[in-house]
């Protein structure tokens, strides 16, 4: 009686642990299917996706793409097209992996939020705090003398950055690679984004050069979201990397998205622009994520499928839960996709987010339902990366769309064109 006793409790035992190994399997699973009808969409109008998105990669436009429409948690269109590489000709699957570069933004954001929720990170704290080397940074202001020279005087800070200001790009810093500021022209002659350093180096490395704007002026997309990501280090104890791997991507199921991938097995799911699309901006170009570097950007570093960006998605569409554990309160992520700059903040004439939108806590938001050239409701947000890849929530429609794919010269014109047709599918 006794062994078998023992041989029932065994068996439990390894039905438990069964359990217990299979859970993050069943975390990792797709979102579920349905017919575009029952989720209130014309599935001729979504098939439009399709014969737009082949006719572009037949036009030699972009070597292939994958889309997803998902609304009400299932998936009412999901495709991919073309190739995953142009050089090999290896078909693009739906578990090819992208470089999202400025997609990795909203997920850090989401990361810092939960630290305020815990009460380990305030938002109106200077960042001097984590990083004592910004107390004392200098704004560039541009002089032009009498015969149209240029030159650079810098000014004390008014106020010292925030942890905010770095969530909402209203900072200061700058990014190097687009406009022709004298300030850029500085972060391009220190070669900022060249060399293998540190997430500590690389924030000492910006305290070195001028502000573009005094902090809490001016909204201007910027090396903020790098810098948050060094925050969150000191803040932590932990790496960036282990410390979204351990509260976003293990428990959500990402089990394909991280900063590099050495994996010879993940190399060959690598998406792969045309040879000569991949420049986005000044001295910024595509790189090869295969060669593991010592920095893990907060601003853009990240590699991703789609299935796992989706899962982020869904979390952030169910209001901050997915499969029964909640990362983030209803009222946190309420906040964070509100409009933070208002009217005291100052835009500049590379306005991101555009006409009709505002920025909250890593999303571009929409505040009204008109005046941006294309189709969405008030209350959506989004983002988007330099390497093509796209993606925006709405909630007041329950649903959620990403768009994969690796061509710089395509990433805007596309997202106005996907916008468009995915709700002009949309039947109620």
């Amino acid at each position: 009686m006794r062994s078998l006793g023992f041989a029932r409790h065994w068996r439990s035992w390894l039905l438990a642990a069964s359990f217990v190994a299979a859970a993050p399997a069943l975390l990792a699973q797709n979102l579920p299917a349905a017919r575009p009808e029952q989720l209130g969409f014309s599935s001729e109008r979504l098939n439009r996706l399709g014969q737009w998105m082949e006719a572009e990669i037949a036009a030699k436009k972009v070597p292939g793409a994958v889309i997803m429409v998902a609304r009400n948690g299932k998936t009412a269109y999901y495709q991919s097209f073309g190739q995953q590489d142009p050089g090999t000709g290896r078909p693009m699957a739906k578990d090819s992996i992208f470089r999202i570069y400025s997609m990795t933004k909203p997920v850090v954001s989401v990361a810092a939020m939960m630290l305020v929720e815990e009460g380990r990170l305030l938002l109106e704290t200077p960042v001097s705090r984590y990083i004592p080397s910004y107390a004392n940074l200098k704004v560039g202001v541009e002089k032009v003398d009498a015969s149209g020279a240029r030159s650079l005087e810098l000014v004390p800070m008014r106020r010292q950055m925030t942890v905010q200001d770095l969530l909402r790009h209203t900072s200061g810093l700058t990014y190097g690679f687009f406009g022709d500021s004298l300030v850029k022209k500085a972060y391009l002659e220190a070669g900022v984004g060249a060399g293998d350093f540190t997430s500590a180096e690389f924030v000492e490395k910006l305290a070195g050069l001028p502000l573009h704007y005094q902090p809490g002026s001016t909204w201007d997309y910027s090396y903020s979201t790098d810098v948050l990501g060094r925050v969150l280090e000191v803040a932590t104890g932990q790496s960036l990397g282990s410390l979204l791997r351990s509260r976003l991507f293990e428990p959500l199921g990402m089990k394909d998205t991280s900063f590099y991938v050495p994996e010879p097995a993940r190399q060959a799911r690598i998406a792969e622009p045309f040879p000569e699309d991949r420049s986005f901006g000044a001295g910024a170009a595509m790189g090869d994520p295969r060669v593991v570097r010592k920095f893990e950007s907060g601003g853009g570093g990240l590699m991703s499928t789609a299935d796992d960006y989706a899962r982020f998605l869904q979390m952030l569409a169910n209001g901050g839960t997915l499969d029964g554990r909640r990362y983030l309160s209803p009222r946190t992520l309420e906040y964070m996709t509100s409009d933070h700059l208002g009217t005291s903040v100052a835009t500049t004439p590379l306005y991101l987010p555009g006409a009709g939108y505002g920025f909250g806590l890593g999303f571009a938001v929409r505040k009204v339902n008109g005046e941006a050239p294309y189709v969405s409701p008030a209350g959506e947000y989004n983002w988007g990366g330099a390497g093509g890849t796209y993606m925006w929530v709405d909630p007041r429609n329950n649903l959620f769309v990403l768009f994969m794919m690796q061509s710089p010269k395509q990433r805007v014109p596309y997202r106005s064109m996907l916008r468009n047709m995915v709700y002009a599918a949309m039947e109620k």
